[in-house]
């Protein structure tokens, strides 16, 4: 079967929120943890959603954690996040030429709409599913198979393309072809070793695997 759907992950992926996130992170830890964590650490938090990361922490200040780290992440949204290069043109690009597109994110809807709208992404996407939508989020396929469900596409003609560990996994355990892209905080190395059917270093590579270019 040919491809006809795409799913991507946000953060990391589309929109360069790396900054955001990294500055968000040093926030909510040197309040609650001060000089506990370096840079190096926080980068394994990313990619999951908040509310496990500090759970991991303390359980019972688990809600107090994600809603001073949100805070920080509203707050200065709009002045750190970018969309990484050749995003809105291959997306614009599949949009065009008839491919069923969705957001599969571990973020909130809030700030999922927020970073889709400063970028002007939000047009190309009639489904997005955050971690507001569904049970058991990446690496569990649930929101995957919620995206495809929605979109009326099936698991043979359907890629996920994303830049952490489970982004590749809930993939994998979607049955979906996947890709990851080597702009990831995490590093390509880390990512290829999760073994992506693909691994892109621009994004505009997905024309290709999708069909659109031969």
């Amino acid at each position: 079967m040919s491809i006809n759907t795409i799913l991507f992950d946000l953060d990391g992926t589309l929109i360069n929120t790396n900054d955001l996130i990294m500055a968000s992170f040093r926030h909510t830890f040197e309040h609650f943890y001060p000089g506990r964590y370096e840079d190096e650490d926080l980068k394994q938090f990313i990619g999951e959603p908040l509310y496990l990361t500090f759970a991991k922490h303390d359980e019972s200040r688990a809600e107090e954690m994600v809603a001073f780290y949100r805070e920080h992440n509203i707050a200065n949204h709009d002045k750190l996040v970018t969309e990484f290069d050749g995003v809105f043109e291959t997306v614009k690009t599949l949009s065009e030429n008839g491919y069923k597109l969705a957001i599969v994110t571990s973020k909130m809807r809030n700030t999922v709409e927020m970073g889709l709208k400063l970028t002007e992404l939000d047009q190309f996407f009639p489904v997005v599913i955050t971690v507001d939508e569904v049970e058991n989020p990446k690496p569990h396929p649930e929101q995957l198979e919620t995206a495809m469900k929605e979109l009326r596409s099936v698991r043979e003609e359907t890629i996920m393309v994303g830049d952490s560990q489970y982004d590749i996994l809930a993939g994998q355990n979607a049955g979906v072809t996947t890709v990851g892209v080597s702009w990831t905080i995490k590093g390509s190395d880390f990512l290829a070793s999760f073994e992506p059917d693909y691994l892109v270093d621009h994004m505009r590579e997905l024309l290709a695997i999708a069909g659109v270019e031969k």
